[in-house]
């Protein structure tokens, strides 16, 4: 039995059939780790797969929520179902969150082929709460053609993003810094798309020509000395080194939009349908997929074990017990996670 009081097999047949009501609840379950998530989850597992899902990051105020409303209402037109999952940042006082995407997406939220859904990271790092991607596994499953994620916005740092989306766009503006900025590891090189936003503010075709040759020097090194560390180098189809497989290399494309007005965001829909096209015709997207799945399977192995540790050993007893002879120097926290990691691997509770 789930937590929401309705059977599995019920809700799930709900969802399949487009029920509004057991979406919802059936993301509750996820986001929430309620009793049943993860058999829920295993249940809807055989359906995913239809979905395109798309990863917006960017720093504060690149306009990530206009980006999204613009992207939703060309996905519609074009006949497709959207969800978008947006990420708020968490108080770390309060614990709460300010999910105001609803709000800002007031143009499209009330349409029915239109779920949107705010989450808050609760601590998680990376720009996604946690359960992010099992929620876009739901959503996946719901009959949903294109996700939306649209990250916390704290720059460089949110690489998790990649990791979990067909398609990566990095959204910058004019301000967002300097040239030095452009040549700088992280972020920048897991895009797939560069899109230089609020194009008509001074400065956004220098910005442009900075990404395009920071990008030709990744380009130049990566030809000299092999792949990217995340993988095969990825750039909008450009003759340059090939990979390992002999494809030719995806380099990301850099476009200028200006979202308040929606000046270049045909121009931005049809990259990311291109570079869908290269995926697929690449190998790439099942290769990434593929990988994607193995790290799914290594998280929830992690949570298991996490849950188990602190939750059904002594763990943390035995800790708070030795606790006074770490204080006084007599031991250290080294020491004393090494004994209970040995006491784990005998089998034992602590």
């Amino acid at each position: 039995m789930l937590a929401c009081g309705m059977r599995d097999d019920a809700l799930t047949a709900a969802l399949l059939e487009g029920n509004v009501a057991a979406l919802a609840r059936a993301v509750s379950i996820v986001e929430n780790g309620r009793a049943g998530f993860e058999e829920l989850l295993a249940t809807l597992h055989p359906r995913l797969g239809r979905a395109r899902r798309i990863g917006l990051t960017g720093p504060p105020g690149a306009g990530k929520s206009t980006m999204t409303e613009r992207l939703v209402a060309t996905f519609r037109i074009a006949g497709h179902r959207v969800a978008v999952v947006a990420v708020d940042p968490t108080s770390p006082f309060t614990g709460g969150a300010l999910l105001g995407d609803r709000i800002r997406m007031e143009a499209v939220a009330l349409d029915p082929g239109v779920y949107i859904r705010s989450m808050a990271t609760r601590g998680s790092l990376g720009g996604l709460a946690t359960a992010t991607q099992e929620v876009c596994d739901v959503l996946d499953a719901a009959g949903f053609d294109r996700i939306i994620v649209e990250t916390v916005g704290v720059g460089q740092s949110e690489l998790d993003v990649a990791r979990m989306a067909d398609s990566t766009v990095l959204i910058l503006v004019p301000e967002s810094g300097d040239g030095i900025q452009t040549l700088k590891s992280g972020v920048i090189e897991a895009a797939d798309l560069l899109v230089v936003n609020k194009a008509d503010r001074p400065g956004a075709e220098k910005l442009r020509r900075e990404l395009e040759m920071s990008l030709d020097l990744r380009a130049g090194r990566m030809s000299r000395h092999g792949s990217a560390h995340h993988g095969a180098l990825r750039s909008g189809p450009a003759p340059q080194a090939a990979t390992a497989s002999g494809d030719t290399p995806w380099r990301p494309p850099v476009l200028l939009t200006t979202a308040a007005t929606g000046e270049g965001i045909d121009t931005m829909v049809a990259a990311i349908e291109q570079h869908w096209t290269w995926l697929a015709e690449s190998g790439t997207l099942e290769r990434r997929r593929r990988s994607r799945l193995a790290q799914r399977t290594r998280d929830v192995v992690e949570r298991a074990m996490h849950r188990w540790v602190w939750q059904e050993s002594h763990a943390d007893e035995m800790i708070l017990a030795r606790l006074d002879d770490v204080s006084a120097g007599k031991t250290s926290p080294y020491d004393v996670a090494a004994e209970v990691v040995a006491s784990l691997k005998e089998g034992a509770r602590v």
